[in-house]
């Protein structure tokens, strides 16, 4: 061979093969821990030279690409505040307004007046509080109702009846039906669900009374956020109604293990009862794209905008802001479960980092610990994808 034949190893060629094997080495340690099968474990990190993306894959399973949809889930949570908070920047609302506030320019308060709306503390309920999961706001979807045998109000009735149409005047009955609160606004910290199906309706009015027509939560989204006419498009869709259940192709099944018993777990999903929320889906692609760009600055909200995301966060929780958590080594996001799918979406100032995580297994062979380790090991492949890029992982 003459020396002109020599090639030298390309690094982003070498980089990639490291990234891989970190994350196929996570994927067996999860498969080991679970004694079962772990379909894939993706990972997408972009640096500020390069994107890399890896899929372990078991064997017999199927491959996944940055293109492939799946359900994010709470990732929702951060489109729903970036929607807000667009909404504030463009003067069409005040984001520390109490929820029965009127609606700039109009006689129209945020959430409706009627009985139905009565919800506890709702005079001192702020979308600010909202966005913080500090109002105090019982979640219908995550815990108990008193009189439904022990389960959530949106499991009780999807389970009896999969088309069923959800609306937020549902999902808030039982709070007003049984005095539900976690406690006064401002004064602790609870996730709560169905405060964000809250600020979806109060998104949905607002932008109603200014196009001066019905409009939905998916609409704005659409119309302001991600769609054609947005400043960073990406394919991402927010269904709301209960016959709206199918993933674009090409798409990922997800895995669901109870017991001993594996199975293929979700397919078609009534996601009516997660709008604002939760009921998200899209690909790693596109969330690399919107996570990245609007950290940044360089989406639909100035960078101002974006340090309230980060920064407005409540006394409670230090790490939590407006829709958008801190997460050591990784940075500013989001995470999400649903319907078998486990992912998270981040962008890190620090280093010009952003990474994505999907894992599409939820494991509860010994329950809610079993579903944990999944949950944690989607981080470390997250991990050790950026370290294994040189990129310091602080313990």
């Amino acid at each position: 061979m003459s020396c002109s034949d020599h090639r030298e190893p390309d690094p982003d060629d070498q980089n990639q093969l490291r990234v891989q094997a970190a994350v196929d080495s996570v994927r067996r340690v999860l498969e080991d821990s679970l004694g079962g099968p772990v379909p894939s474990m993706n990972v997408l990190i972009q640096t500020p030279s390069q994107t890399y993306f890896a899929s372990a894959v078991a064997p017999g399973w199927q491959p996944i690409t940055p293109d492939t949809y799946f359900r994010f889930a709470s990732n929702s949570k951060n489109f729903t505040a970036t929607a807000i908070m667009k909404m504030y920047q463009d003067g069409w609302l005040d984001y520390k307004a109490k929820i029965n506030d009127l609606i700039p320019g109009t006689n129209l308060p945020y959430v409706p007046t009627t009985p139905d709306w009565n919800i506890p503390y709702k005079s001192q309920i702020t979308i600010e509080q909202l966005l913080q999961h500090s109002a105090g706001v019982y979640d219908t979807d995550n815990d108990t109702i008193p009189g439904l045998r022990g389960e959530t109000y949106t499991n009780y009735v999807q389970t009896r009846d999969s088309t069923h149409q959800f609306t937020t005047e549902g999902l808030i009955k039982p709070l007003i039906d049984h005095q539900l609160s976690y406690f006064p606004p401002s004064t602790g910290y609870h996730y709560s669900n169905t405060g964000y199906a809250i600020l979806s309706r109060i998104i949905e009015r607002i932008y109603s009374a200014r196009s001066g027509s019905a409009k939905t939560y998916a609409d704005y989204l659409h119309d302001y956020i991600t769609g054609p006419a947005s400043r960073v498009p990406i394919p991402v869709s927010f269904p709301y109604r209960a016959n709206d259940q199918l993933l674009p192709q090409p798409n990922v099944a997800s895995l669901i293990r109870q017991s001993s018993k594996w199975g293929v777990g979700f397919g078609p999903v009534n996601m009516s009862a997660h709008v604002g929320e939760g009921n998200g889906y899209g690909t790693m692609a596109a969330l690399n794209k919107y996570i990245r760009s609007l950290m940044r600055g360089e989406n639909v909200l100035d960078k101002q905008t974006v340090q309230l995301l980060q920064t407005d966060r409540s006394v409670k929780n230090p790490k939590y802001g407006l829709g958008t958590e801190w997460f050591d080594n990784l940075g500013y996001g989001h995470n999400g479960a649903i319907a078998g799918y486990l992912s998270v979406m981040t962008y890190d100032p620090n280093t010009d980092v952003s990474v994505v995580a999907m894992l599409p297994l939820w494991d509860f062979s010994r329950g809610i610990d079993s579903f944990d380790t999944c949950f944690f090991h989607m981080y470390y492949a997250a991990y050790a994808a950026k370290g294994a890029l040189g990129y310091p992982i602080i313990r």
